[in-house]
């Protein structure tokens, strides 16, 4: 971990949530960079200022800056205004931020996932030809956003890859039901974290990084694989994301539920953050049974010691005669996170 004095946002807001014994409440809106002017978007346009202004202070919110939402659609250059706009208004309503660099999937970012070579040496690799989703390798797009954006107050956290997996792939599509988990995974992973994490801290040292895993024991985490990431010099703030499990403070089993990654992350002295809590409503549920099963799950889990929680997913226009994650403006959830 990074020594005391270095810790920014993400720790200090951490620490006084367990002086208080209260959880560290944030929220989820991938979309805050989209800017229709811009950039080619990623769902629906969101008012900064209306957003911000919502939550209670300090709170955490993290979203996508991705490479693809940096590039402008019209003259195909990098473009950093959207994602300018949102640290400063970040910073304006005295907000924190966490960015995810890029996602395991692919969404929005052309929809090509993340396979396992890429987390040897894909990261670093350029792609053969500049598009609309990419001009630059992934580790200079890293080196970039922290340059640019190391010295924001809003600032709280780095995350590399949103769910980071490393499965191979079999079929041209890397479809889900093809892929595999061959031997070294772990290490493989692990070497990412070390080698990149490295290269960040190099441009950033007093910003944590936290790994965006998903810990329901996916390819290159599975069991005491998640330790084994845990104990990077460059992984300073766990996660765990939660969905499918409504109404149950502790999902999962011995070998990957929430309470052996709460058990792991205590071990080698590193907070954990559940990064998603995600529970489908509209159609399908109440949204005032839904912020009543959430309220309820994230005080078991902090009663369990997670650091806190993070919901998916707020939006500015939500679907409530559709089955779905949806959190709009009105949504009884804000009121979970301000009490």
């Amino acid at each position: 971990p990074l020594p005391g004095d270095q810790w920014n946002g993400l720790q200090r807001r951490i620490t006084q949530s367990a002086a208080v014994g209260k959880p560290l409440l944030v929220g989820e809106i991938g979309q805050l960079a989209t800017d229709w002017s811009v950039n080619a978007g990623c769902g629906a346009m969101v008012d900064l200022d209306s957003y911000f202004e919502a939550l209670p202070p300090h709170s955490l919110t993290r979203f996508d800056a991705f490479q693809a939402l940096a590039i402008n659609r019209f003259t195909g250059a990098l473009d950093f205004g959207p994602m300018d706009a949102v640290f400063a208004a970040a910073e304006a309503h005295d907000q924190l931020l966490v960015p995810v660099l890029s996602p395991q999937d692919g969404a929005c970012e052309g929809n090509v996932f993340k396979d396992r070579q890429w987390y040897v040496d894909g990261w670093t690799t350029a792609p053969g030809t500049p598009s609309s989703t990419a001009k630059i390798s992934f580790q200079q797009w890293m080196l970039t956003a922290a340059n640019r954006w190391k010295d924001s107050s809003a600032l709280a956290a780095w995350e590399l890859v949103g769910e980071p997996e490393t499965s191979s792939c079999t079929d041209t599509s890397c479809s889900w039901s093809s892929r595999t988990c061959t031997a070294g995974a772990a290490e493989v992973l692990r070497s990412f974290f070390d080698t990149a994490g490295q290269q960040l801290r190099s441009v950033d040292p007093r910003t944590v990084i936290t790994a965006g895993l998903t810990g329901g024991g996916q390819c290159g985490s599975q069991g005491d694989e998640y330790e084994y990431l845990a104990q990077s010099p460059f992984v300073d703030v766990l996660q765990y994301h939660d969905y499918g499990a409504d109404g149950v403070p502790l999902p999962g089993d011995q070998w990957n539920g929430l309470q052996r990654r709460i058990t792991q992350s205590a071990a080698v002295g590193k907070p954990l953050l559940v990064g998603e809590i995600g529970q489908l409503a509209g159609s399908c549920g109440d949204v005032d049974s839904r912020a009543a099963g959430i309220a309820a799950k994230i005080d078991g889990q902090r009663a369990a010691g997670t650091a806190g929680a993070l919901l998916w997913a707020f939006v500015p226009d939500p679907r409530p005669t559709d089955c779905t994650y949806d959190i709009g403006p009105a949504d009884p959830l804000w009121q979970t996170i301000g009490r």
